[in-house]
């Protein structure tokens, strides 16, 4: 099995030194190691890692921030690691979208599991992102192809099922989807010839 990717964002390079002996020693590959927030978005833009360990504290762009952005375009799932446990940074962290916490100083223990639950996690989410973003375009194609057999009905009489027939025909004969088809109708560039009306 391929050990995960992690990309590490740590201002402090003691502490990174560290962290990443502690996740090689685990089994995990280090990818890419960041000093503030900035470098962390590039690294996990290019590196495309399976989880980023995010420092909240660090110059130029937080954690935080980081972390909105990383989420925000699904590139990694994000474990925040802090010195601070106070109330408001973890609800700001959850808000970002961080799907785990560790709090300094961590045991190596902690790791593996607050690294596999942020990664099950992500993948829930990128899953429900895709199914999401799939309903959504079916709906958008359902829109099109109605209104494409509502000008077919009220400009060559057809019934909604004969319709709905030459979209589908036509969309398979111009190996087309349904909905590129639909706006061909819509655009007047495409429409039944006579003979198919009678």
């Amino acid at each position: 099995m391929t050990p995960a990717r992690v990309l590490i964002a740590e201002d402090e390079s003691l502490l990174r030194l560290d962290l990443k002996e502690s996740l090689e020693e685990l089994g995990y590959d280090v990818v890419g190691e960041a000093c503030d927030g900035l470098e962390a978005i590039t690294y996990a833009r290019e590196l495309q890692p399976d989880v980023a360990l995010l420092d909240i504290k660090m110059p130029n762009v937080d954690g935080l921030q980081a972390t909105r952005e990383i989420i925000s375009n699904n590139l990694s799932a994000v474990v925040i690691i802090t010195a601070f446990s106070q109330r408001e940074l973890i609800d700001e962290a959850c808000e970002a979208g961080a799907l785990s916490y560790l709090v300094k100083p961590y045991q190596q223990k902690e790791l593996v599991p607050a690294i596999e639950l942020a990664m099950f996690r992500f993948r829930e989410h990128v899953l429900m992102s895709e199914q999401v973003a799939s309903l959504s375009e079916q709906l958008d194609s359902r829109k099109v192809v109605d209104r494409a057999k509502g000008q077919l009905m009220d400009n060559f009489g057809l019934t909604e099922h004969s319709a709905f027939r030459f979209i589908q025909t036509q969309a398979m004969s111009n190996r087309n989807t349904m909905k590129a088809t639909a706006n061909s109708v819509l655009s007047g560039d495409l429409l039944p010839e006579s003979e198919s009306l009678s």
